[in-house]
């Protein structure tokens, strides 16, 4: 009996125009690139007889509906998904897309890009629009407080400076 899962929420349906790329970029090597090298590993090792025992045969299996289901979700992400290409008609308020530099009570300094659930990397700076954090720094301007609740207690940010990146059509 199997345990019943409930499906991941998707998040938001934003990304921005570099977020939309990689994952159009994935698709293409897990369905051009991939899945053609382990179909081939697959027809070869069956090719080789007996497939209970065949542990190629079986990998080759499971690799093949591992990349099938990546490419399932990311096919229909991918139509969901609005790329956010403009700049907000106020640059002085912390919207998706946008680079915000905070300072906690201590003085030490954290930036941060606001980006869409399917694109956030912290080694890249960039926190999902669904985070905590984002959620509350969205609408606020310039040299606001932002307070966010986190497992340790409250932290205190002040928003120091807010910039937009420019896209390029």
């Amino acid at each position: 009996m199997s345990r019943y899962r409930p499906p991941r929420s998707a998040g938001t349906a934003l990304i921005t125009p570099a977020g939309e790329a990689a994952l159009r970029a994935e698709l293409h090597e897990l369905w051009n690139v991939q899945r053609p090298k382990v179909t081939q590993s697959v027809s070869e090792a069956a090719a080789q007889g007996d497939r209970s025992e065949n542990a190629e045969y079986t990998y080759g299996k499971k690799m093949l509906r591992q990349i099938d289901s990546r490419v399932r979700f990311l096919t229909k992400r991918l139509e969901k998904l609005q790329v956010v290409t403009e700049r907000p008609a106020d640059i002085n308020k912390v919207y998706f897309g946008a680079w915000v530099t905070l300072e906690d009570d201590e003085g030490e300094e954290v930036r941060y890009q606001i980006v869409g659930p399917d694109e956030f990397d912290l080694k890249k700076q960039q926190i999902s629009i669904d985070a905590p954090l984002a959620r509350a720094l969205v609408g606020k301007n310039l040299d606001a407080e932002v307070v966010v609740h986190t497992p340790e207690g409250e932290k205190t940010w002040y928003i120091i400076e807010i910039s937009y990146p420019t896209y390029e059509d």
